[in-house]
């Protein structure tokens, strides 16, 4: 897929995605340096999430709306969460002009239809889907409609759900489409994470397939590129001292930076499929293989044998395999001790070991 001038997938450089959610903790200058910190990691885009408190959820006390239970935001009802959390409207054009000043693509996570309507006057050039909005399929088919390339992520959705999801999607009009995998909790345990999933949603989908991811550290994020996955999500934040709903599980910018320097490390690392000589660098070492060298000085028509040649390092001479073959052959001329013994010294076509 294509998103502004970048192409993801195939051969291509992963695609880094830093979230910002709620970690500018309502303060714009805050947002303006999380997009600075992006920037200096050296990450792809930035992404917002575009709702309000209203378009989200009811206020009100009654039990299921409250937020209980071991969880990051236990204590608040989804209306409290979702108003602390929320990035004002009116900021989100100035964040995406301060961003492509920098080279970044800035896109959002549409929560409702008219967060999609708002998104389309800010001309952005790709949508996320968030894990918990797979099954909206309205919100599905709004989204499509627009023709922009798609980021879903597939959080708890189950086979059929991703399948239903695809479908709506491509019936409305969407043509690019990339699925991360997403476990969605927060953060994230490292033995839910079953991060094969990565390969076989690009395989059983024919999808670009990512990772969205809210364990702690980088690990994840970075074996996530060995298996695979050309698009990366993660939430970056200044400081995790200062708290917010999703500070828990964000990386600080020189945690970002690691992680995008060793993703980079990586994808150089894992190359592709190649037998023999590695490179330049593994070339250099080549004479550190052994050869057969004389040990002992040896007149002319002088015989080979065990006593005056043996197998050592460096490689500048006949490979060992050719031992036994050069055992009784004469030399062709005087040779001394610490000499290769080449096809030329004793006067027989066989491939030399070149260095």
């Amino acid at each position: 897929m294509t998103i502004g001038n970048k192409k993801i997938g195939g051969n291509y450089p992963s695609y880094i995605v830093a979230e910002i959610s709620a970690n500018h903790l309502q303060n714009f200058k805050r947002a303006l340096a999380i997009i600075d910190a992006a920037y200096e990691a050296k990450a792809d885009a930035i992404k917002l999430q575009t709702y309000t408190p209203d378009t989200m959820t009811v206020n009100s006390k009654k039990k299921w709306f409250q937020i209980t239970g071991k969880n990051t935001w236990s204590g608040y009802n989804l209306y409290q969460l979702y108003q602390e959390a929320y990035t004002p409207w009116e900021w989100q054009p100035k964040l995406k002009k301060y961003a492509e000043k920098k080279g970044l693509e800035l896109f959002s996570t549409p929560f409702d239809e008219t967060a999609v309507d708002f998104l389309e006057t800010m001309k952005v050039n790709v949508y996320k889907i968030a894990s918990f909005e797979v099954t909206d399929i309205p919100l599905l088919e709004k989204i499509a409609k627009t023709r922009k390339p798609i980021i879903m992520s597939r959080g708890m959705a189950n086979l059929k759900e991703i399948q239903m999801a695809i479908k709506t999607l491509k019936a409305n009009g969407a043509g690019q489409i990339a699925i991360l995998h997403c476990t969605s909790a927060y953060p994230s345990p490292y033995k839910e994470m079953n991060l094969k999933t990565i390969a076989d949603l690009a395989k059983r989908f024919k999808v670009v397939s990512g990772l969205s991811d809210h364990s702690l550290g980088i690990e994840v994020p970075i074996a996530a590129i060995s298996l695979g996955a050309k698009i990366i999500e993660k939430h970056i934040t200044l400081s995790r001292k200062d708290g917010g709903p999703d500070a828990q599980f964000s990386l600080e910018p020189d945690e970002f930076k690691t992680m995008i320097q060793a993703i980079r490390h990586v994808e150089e690392a894992i190359g592709k499929v190649k037998y023999g000589q590695a490179g330049k660098e593994e070339n250099k070492n080549r004479q550190f293989r052994r050869s057969i060298w004389a040990v002992k000085d040896i007149n002319k028509d002088e015989k080979l044998t065990k006593e005056n040649i043996k197998v050592l390092r460096p490689a500048i001479g006949l490979e060992p395999i050719y031992f036994k073959k050069v055992l009784g052959k004469r030399v062709t001329k005087r040779i001394t001790k610490g000499t290769p013994i080449t096809d030329k010294i004793i006067n027989l076509k066989i491939k030399i070991l070149g260095i």
